[in-house]
């Protein structure tokens, strides 16, 4: 979750505990990873006992949020960066990078060797994408550091801690691209959800073809105190571009969407050939987590073969009810860069 840190209207103040952790960088607070560990064991009990060959730890431990927690804390950054207003009324404020270099403040592995020590299960672990962490540079250019190179350092440190997640054992890697939605919010023209999808594929075509077979990506409306970003952006507005990333896993949120059959008709249209198809409810709200042969949805089965050992949950905190899409010989798309 993203902590607010400009609210507008009426906005009830965040919890102590949430107020606790915004004060300091939690690797500065050992007095809450009692906390942490006892959410992460939780999730990784619920999720064990739906019946899933793969897990996730729900991100629990990406104290402020999963967007920003790989640069949370870097001297070179300011609080009043890119705003992401939510339905609730709320606004979230991202960093904002004041001078170059920019490098990470930690990597994700971290996060996924300490799941590994709860489970013997296979786990996928959720990234942030480039295209999300590219919003932290601002409008107006920063001297001495241009935008290229500002690029070069976020692909770097990117392409790094994937690769850090798969030598670590991670059965797969999320590539969280909530942004995706909110880019066609932003600008309906779908120039700025073209950039995102070039610069990640500029990302993705740094891996190998077996590298790539490990990776996926994930795409929601947002979910922050019970509200989203986009939910009101049609996902057939970004589907046919979420599609042309150059990866085989997708991972798409279904749980808030007035009609998920119409969206799976969407999906089915855009992302031939498919190998596997499953859904999952397993909402915060209720702490309910179904198995996927309860979830399977009929209008799928005629383009899908279901094989349960092929297909990985998205992450708990932000994914209520996805289906999950497998695309093992998807064709390259070549990688343009235009800028964000």
């Amino acid at each position: 979750m993203i902590i607010p840190t400009e609210p507008i209207g009426s906005i009830p103040r965040p919890l102590a505990l949430i107020e606790a952790i915004n004060s300091r960088p939690s690797d500065a607070r050992p007095d809450l990873d009692a906390l942490y560990d006892a959410a992460i064991r939780d999730t990784i009990t619920q999720f064990e006992a739906t019946g899933s060959p793969v897990i996730t730890d729900g991100e629990q431990r990406k104290y402020h949020n999963f967007w920003t927690y790989s640069v949370e804390g870097l001297p070179n950054t300011a609080p009043d960066g890119f705003r992401i207003p939510f339905s609730a009324g709320h606004v979230r404020r991202m960093p904002r990078l004041t001078a170059g270099p920019f490098r990470y403040q930690r990597y994700a592995d971290r996060y996924l060797s300490q799941a590994s020590t709860y489970t013997s299960l296979p786990i996928k672990q959720a990234v942030i994408s480039p295209s999300a962490l590219s919003l932290l540079y601002p409008e107006a250019g920063i001297a001495g550091y241009t935008r290229e190179r500002f690029i070069d350092d976020l692909l770097r440190e990117h392409v790094t801690e994937v690769r850090r997640c798969l030598e670590l054992g991670a059965y797969k890697v999320q590539i969280d691209f909530t942004e995706g939605r909110f880019a066609v919010k932003v600008d309906p023209s779908g120039n700025l959800l073209s950039s995102f999808i070039d610069l990640n594929n500029l990302a993705l075509s740094r891996f190998s073809t077996a590298e790539r077979q490990q990776l996926g990506v994930h795409t929601c409306p947002g979910s922050d105190l019970d509200s989203t970003h986009s939910a009101d952006v049609d996902y057939a507005l970004l589907l046919p571009s979420l599609f042309q990333l150059n990866v085989d896993n997708f991972y798409v949120a279904l749980a808030g969407e007035p009609d998920r059959v119409r969206v799976l008709k969407i999906i089915r249209e855009h992302s031939s050939p498919i190998i596997a198809y499953s859904s999952v409810s397993s909402r915060r709200s209720d702490r309910r987590l179904r198995p996927p042969s309860r979830c399977a949805t009929r209008c799928w089965k005629p383009r899908a073969t279901f094989h349960p050992g092929s297909w990985a949950l998205p992450m708990i905190a932000a994914s209520p009810h996805s289906a999950t899409i497998l695309r093992p010989h998807a064709k390259p798309r070549l990688p343009r860069y235009a800028r964000v």
